[in-house]
Parts: C-alpha cells; structure tokens; sequence
C-alpha cells in the first residue's frame, strides 16, 4: 500500500513564514504574471452579462428567427438549398444574432481581467514555451487537485454549484408545472413557449447570481492562497534585503527614511554635536565627528529661519560652540544633507574651526 505525504495536505511550505515584500509581489506580477485571480469570476460575470442580454434582445431574436424561417420556407420550392445566396442569408440571419454576444463577453472579458490585474499586464515569460509540461507529473497534480486547500476547494464547489442550481430549477419547475401543462392542454401552444422561456430566464438568473457569489468568494480564497504561496522564508528575506541595498531607488527611500528621523532628532543631534555652525538669523548646521568612524566631520543637523534660532538656542544651553560664518554656513546648509560627511572643499575651513574650538584638545 503506497504512502500518502501529509505535506500535501499543509496550507503553506513550510518555513515560509514571513509576509511577501512589495518587492517580490511586484517581481511576480511584471516578470512571471502572476497575479491573485479567479477565472470562476470572469466566466461568472460574463456568463451573467450575456443573460441579461438574451432576455433584453429575446423578442428581436424571435422575430429574426421567424423572418429566417419564412424566407426558407417561402422560397423552399424555388432556390436551391446549396445555393450560395441561401448560404448567405442563413449566415447574415446567423452572425446578427450572435455577433452582440460575442463583443459583449470580448468586453467583459477584457474588463474583469483588467479589475483583478490591476491594469494591462504583459509578462512574455508566461508565452515561452515550456518543455517540462509535456512530461505528465501526477504526484504534483494530485497534490494541487485532490491534497490541497484549492483542491478542496474546487471539489466543494462544484459539488455545490450542481446541487444548488439543480435545486433551484427543481423548485422552479415544480411551481410552474401545473399551469403548463393547462396551457399544453387548451391548445395555447404561444403562452405555453412564452411560459417556457419565463421559466428558462428565472432559472438563468438565479444561476447567474448564485454563481457569481461563488466568484466572488473563489477570488478571496484565490488571493488568500496567492499570498500564502507568496511568503517568504527568513533567509529569503534576508537576501533580498542584501540584493535590493543596492537597488538606487530602495538606496533613496533608505536616504530619505534615514534624514528622516534624523531631523526628528534635531535637539538631541545639536546637543551631542561638535560645534554649530550659524548664519546668524538665517542658517545653522551642526556637526560632529567619530574619529573611530568617519574620516571628517559629519552634518547632523540643519534647519533655516526659526529652526535655525531654535538650533542655537539649543546649542547654548548645551554649551555646544556657535561660531558665526556667514558663507560656510550657507555653502553646508545648500549643499550638504543630515548624515553627509561635509565636503572636501571645506575641509580646510572645518580643520580651521575645529581647531579654534580646541577638539583636538578636548579628546586627549
């Protein structure tokens, strides 16, 4: 007797326990296309779109099939029934009819995979050609069909969806059966079709329903299993941290999270600083140097106007030096930002300040 892995039955591989990063869910969908959808959904809604559309074209299809017909069995004694032009008209007859139903599902096709892709997505690895599924694996087949959350799933549902609408045409059929058969029997053969047809669009339309709230709730449980089989492993979060610090743009938003919370920390930057250096209303930037770690002085903190004034008021209680130079402090404030190592053109000048200030003193 052959074993059964439990694995197949789990939820998720295990050890992928981390939440997907934007990173990959993006990977996914513009490289390999894939996307949290149900096709259950799409056929649902065009299946229901092309209901109402029968029922609202059903009179005018009457009458055309009528017209088809008449023109048939009117000329039935004087053209052929392979002449080309009765070939012609049974197409015309043919295509008018079915040419609205055709673009309609084109239409709803294209905007329900739109809606659940988010917009137009193009991924060409999902058109090469690939060699490895001419080789039948049942095992994984099995696995995904039978042992699974998704296999499970479909198989409850469709089980569902037969007995439900078998159900509810039972529960049609049986109300309406009587005065059918009344009709039948007085000879109404037109009220007994139309009677027919009332049947047929009741049942249509509860399916239609009833299937699209199975849509509805296979694309939660398509998007719920899309997300689990996206988790990541610790390690895999890990290295794609390593891969994206050197992406420029992740490097950027780092930057600029980093300036952040340094501005955040404005008061306790210019406390702990070296030296503040002012424009005396309008600028102020301070600095500070970890000799062990950096090789020159590092901008810490920076602000104009109020923030400026704030900065030396601070600097002053701190007793931290304030030395006033007009165009350095300008010159760093434009062209320096929090957690820059100060430029080596003014290296010379911030030598000369940190001189006067005594640093060097200071960490002996």
């Amino acid at each position: 007797m052959s074993q059964i892995d439990l694995q197949w039955f789990s939820a998720e591989e295990e050890g992928k326990t981390e939440e997907p990063s934007e990173y990959k869910l993006r990977k996914a969908r513009n490289e390999e296309g894939r996307v949290p959808k149900s096709q259950e959904l799409n056929s649902t809604l065009i299946y229901l779109f092309q209901i109402l559309l029968l029922i609202l074209l059903s009179s005018w299809m009457l009458r055309s099939f009528k017209a088809c017909m008449y023109y048939f069995f009117s000329n039935i004694f004087s053209i052929e029934l392979t002449n080309y032009a009765s070939a012609y008209v049974f197409a015309s007859y043919f295509l008018k009819m079915v040419i609205p139903f055709g673009i309609l599902g084109l239409v709803i096709g294209v905007v329900s995979n739109l809606v659940q892709n988010k917009g137009f997505l193009f991924a060409p690895k999902l058109i090469m050609p690939k060699f490895d599924k001419l080789i039948p694996h049942f095992g994984q087949y099995l696995k995904r069909t039978m042992f699974s959350l998704e296999g499970g799933f479909n198989i409850v549902k469709s089980l569902l969806k037969v007995v439900v609408i078998s159900f509810a045409g039972f529960l049609i059929i049986r109300g309406d059966i009587t005065r059918l058969l009344s009709m039948i029997q007085t000879g109404s053969l037109d009220l007994a079709m139309g009677h027919v047809a009332s049947m047929a669009a009741k049942m249509l339309i509860i399916s239609a329903v009833f299937l699209l709230a199975v849509g509805i709730v296979d694309y939660v449980v398509q998007k719920r299993q899309f997300m689990e089989n996206m988790k990541m492993t610790k390690q895999e979060v890990k290295e794609e941290f390593k891969e994206q610090e050197g992406d420029p743009e992740v490097k950027s938003r780092l930057e600029n999270a980093q300036k952040e919370m340094l501005s955040r920390n404005m008061p306790k930057a210019v406390r702990e600083a070296d030296v503040l250096i002012a424009n005396p209303t309008h600028f102020a930037v301070s600095l500070a140097w970890k000799r062990n770690i950096d090789d020159a002085p590092k901008v810490t903190a920076k602000g104009t106007d109020l923030t400026a004034l704030n900065m030396r008021r601070i600097a002053g209680e701190a007793g931290v030096p304030i030395v006033e130079n007009r165009p350095l402090a300008r010159a760093l404030y434009t062209e320096t930002e929090i957690g820059d190592i100060i430029p080596e053109a003014y290296i010379k000048a911030i030598a000369t300040i940190y001189g006067q200030i005594g640093y060097m003193d200071k960490k002996k």
